[in-house]
């Protein structure tokens, strides 16, 4: 089996006063989900937040469009008592959906050595994202410095998975970077965030064929491409192309936009997917509403999103409209189905 799935974000706090999705009403989701099955022919989708009135909306809404639901609850920067609380209670809900249509996953997490506190020294995940990928931080890696943090983890997640087994009897699993050492035993799938780039593309298909050494299904919950040429060789950090100029965000530098590097660099990875036996894979992601289409460079953020629907401000409210990589994404799931 090769579930066809994609990412959708109902609004993820990176930083305190900034949500993702700063507006989503029901009829919204509604719609868009409609689209998501619809047009895009996906099987599954991983739904991404932090409010849980919004998470539970969207989940019921996709159960009832008859996909499978990745439940993937996220609170950026909390603590591990604040974030197992939180587990617990989405958990909770979870169920109750799980009770009536079944197909819902619960994803415990994602990558906590970035997003959570006490791991990784750093007072937000933009420190702990920055000390990981530095120099030293790579050398850390490499010499096994950080299996202490990766111990520290393991022991969170030991402790919050039975806590939500407690409450909810579906399966579960935990997005992980690649970077990170989790003991796979206490999950039912083995998820991964998997994007290529120049650094690994040689070894980016031997990196994912050591994870069915653990004789479970294997998904990989996140894989994209940002929308300019290059943007391949970036892959997970595609998106730091942009810089706040005047007060105003802005892209720094010379990029070129292209919609077919996000689209080719998509269909490519599907396709070693489905040649690996990948159990499920979602396209990261649908919708980056903050980061808006513009005919001049400069200002043309859709170009440092993961997106595959470009907004446009119009002339009373925000639309959306589809890139090259929707269009073959939703060609190449309808010819797969």
């Amino acid at each position: 089996m090769f579930l066809k799935g994609i990412n959708y974000d109902v609004g993820v706090y990176y930083t305190p006063d900034i949500c993702t999705r700063p507006v989503l009403d029901e009829c919204t989701i509604r719609n868009e989900i409609g689209i998501i099955r619809n047009e895009l022919h996906c099987e599954c989708i991983r739904i991404s937040g932090y409010d849980i009135e919004r998470l539970m909306k969207t989940t019921e809404c996709a159960l009832e469009s008859g996909m499978q639901v990745w439940l993937s609850p996220i609170f950026i920067n909390a603590t591990q008592e604040q974030n197992a609380k939180y587990l617990r209670e989405c958990a909770v809900e979870a169920e109750k959906f799980r009770k009536k249509y079944s197909h819902v996953v619960f994803v415990a997490g994602c990558e906590y050595s970035l997003f959570m506190h006490g791991f990784i020294k750093g007072e937000d995940c933009y420190q702990r994202i920055a000390k990981m990928f530095s120099p030293s931080g790579i050398i850390l890696k490499i010499t096994g410095f950080r299996n202490q943090a990766y111990k520290k983890m393991n022991t969170f997640l030991n402790t919050t998975v039975q806590n939500i087994r407690s409450v909810f009897n579906g399966e579960i699993t935990y997005a992980s970077g690649t970077w990170e050492k989790v003991d796979w035993g206490i999950f039912d799938i083995v998820s991964i965030n998997h994007y290529r780039t120049s650094y690994n593309q040689s070894s980016y298909v031997k990196t994912l064929r050591k994870y069915h050494v653990f004789e479970k299904p294997v998904a990989i919950t996140e894989f994209g491409c940002c929308t300019y040429k290059g943007a391949e060789k970036a892959g997970g950090g595609g998106w730091n192309i942009t810089e706040t100029k005047d007060g105003k965000l802005r892209i720094k530098g010379n990029y070129n936009r292209s919609e077919t590097t996000q689209a080719d660099y998509i269909i490519d990875l599907l396709k070693i997917f489905e040649k690996e036996n990948i159990y499920a894979s979602f396209v990261f992601t649908y919708i980056n509403p903050g980061f808006e289409h513009h005919n001049n460079p400069a200002s043309d953020l859709d170009m440092a999103s993961y997106g595959i629907v470009k907004p446009i401000n119009g002339d009373e409210r925000l639309q959306f409209l589809p890139k090259e990589a929707f269009i073959r994404l939703a060609e190449w799931y309808g010819r797969n189905k």
